[in-house]
């Protein structure tokens, strides 16, 4: 039922998503290194200081949020044995034809268009900067937060894309 009172916790769940990821080691300025990477050759008057402010807005999105939420949750349940079987196998695993990791992540990146779509499949091939620690021998459950950095930084690359057009 939804409860007319409930106002969205965009303070706590933007909150929520940086903690998380900085307690998996990740700082907002390694994804924004990556975004000033990938988009510096095609606007050469970005500036990194820009990149870091952008992330730091679209980490403001709604639709981002929820996603992210979810997808951290999933990587620290799957972790702690707090999933039932067989999905936290699945989670575990990384199965290679499970894919709602991706589905979850392509949202995000389409945010600002179909070029976040585009740049996450580079993003998810080319595993640059962090995103790489998060894929290859990473000894926690990494499933979903290899998808969700790739995401974020496709989702700024739109942004600043578009802003720049």
């Amino acid at each position: 039922m939804n409860n007319p009172q409930f106002r969205y916790p965009d303070k706590a769940a933007y909150e929520f998503v940086v903690n998380r990821l900085a307690d998996r080691g990740v700082q907002l300025e390694d994804l924004a290194e990556i975004v000033y990477t990938t988009q510096h050759k095609f606007e050469p008057r970005l500036t990194k200081e820009e990149a870091l402010t952008e992330l730091i807005h679209t980490l403001h999105k709604r639709d981002l949020l929820n996603n992210a939420m979810v997808m951290l949750e999933l990587d620290r349940l799957t972790e702690a044995g707090q999933l039932a079987s067989p999905l936290s196998d699945i989670i575990a695993n990384d199965a290679g034809v499970f894919g709602v990791d991706e589905t979850l992540a392509l949202q995000i990146a389409n945010i600002y268009g179909t070029i976040g779509a585009t740049n996450f499949g580079y993003l998810d091939r080319e595993k640059s900067g962090i995103i790489r620690s998060f894929d290859q021998g990473n000894p926690h459950v990494t499933t979903f937060i290899d998808d969700l950095l790739a995401a974020i930084v496709a989702a700024v690359c739109g942004k600043i894309a578009h802003k720049y057009a």
